[in-house]
């Protein structure tokens, strides 16, 4: 379907992604974002589940449906990631936590995954045979991971990939988050994303200085369990590679979620 004419948009100009063509136009006098996403499983229902967020920390939602949505515009929309390039990477984290607790405790869409959906993550490579990553640290995470799920307590919806890319500055608004891919989990998840970024900082995120001050920046202005959230995130990291195979790229001998990884794995028995 025509989208723009649908919806009665006008746009103005277009960009493409790797998984989403994005149309910056008008409707009604209203900069809107138009995003068609192509093949996303993940954010096919983002438009459900930024119903749900109802506009608290997230970007405002005008039309959806499967692999269509209309978004309000950020304006200017800078990246959060540029405070970190400025070495403001504590002022950042204080952020991201801040969205974070815009977004927690809202009523979760139907359509939403479980993170024991996404669990089974691990499994399918285990069967796969494939042995680019360590088969102890598969395991190793996997079992974290099994033991979180099984042991979580209060569950609500998370954004799921809220990182230092998915957080833009709105002159009204502050700073927004924009992509959700939607999964139900306990808040201590929902730190995950944001400690593998900015991908391409690798040096900075996967320096265990750097993973302290954050975790701290975060179980001071969150009500986290800090075991938890660090254990969470080291399983992560590690399905974080997996995914990164399910989705037939290349997983590099130096992959930073590893390196995640292998910095996290030794401060989990401390």
């Amino acid at each position: 379907p025509d989208k723009p004419a649908e919806w009665n948009v006008r746009i103005d100009e277009v960009r493409e992604t790797p998984t989403s063509v994005l149309g910056f136009g008008v409707r009604d006098g209203r900069r809107v974002v138009l995003k068609l996403t192509q093949n996303a499983a993940d954010e096919r229902h983002s438009g459900a589940v930024l119903r749900a967020f109802r506009g608290d920390g997230a970007v405002r939602i005008y039309e959806s449906e499967i692999g269509a949505v209309l978004l309000e515009r950020l304006d200017p929309g800078e990246e959060l990631v540029n405070l970190v390039k400025r070495g403001a990477d504590d002022e950042a984290t204080t952020i991201l936590a801040q969205v974070i607790a815009k977004l927690a405790n809202h009523t979760t869409p139907a359509e939403c995954p479980t993170v024991a959906d996404w669990g089974k993550g691990f499994e399918r490579y285990v069967r796969s045979g494939d042995a680019q990553i360590p088969y102890g640290l598969v395991k190793q995470a996997q079992a974290v991971f099994e033991h979180l799920t099984s042991s979580q307590r209060a569950t609500m919806l998370l954004h799921a990939d809220l990182h230092h890319y998915n957080v833009l500055f709105d002159r009204e608004r502050g700073w927004t988050a924009i992509d959700p891919k939607g999964v139900v989990g306990e808040l201590e998840y929902e730190v995950g994303a944001l400690l593998r970024n900015p991908v391409e900082l690798p040096e900075l995120f996967t320096n265990r200085a750097t993973l302290e001050r954050r975790l701290e920046i975060l179980t001071t202005l969150l009500p986290l369990d800090p075991t938890r959230a660090l254990k969470w995130s080291f399983a992560q990291a590690v399905l974080s590679a997996i995914w990164t195979l399910e989705d037939d790229h290349i997983l590099e001998p130096d992959n930073s979620a590893l390196q995640l990884a292998r910095t996290l794995k030794p401060m989990l028995r401390e």
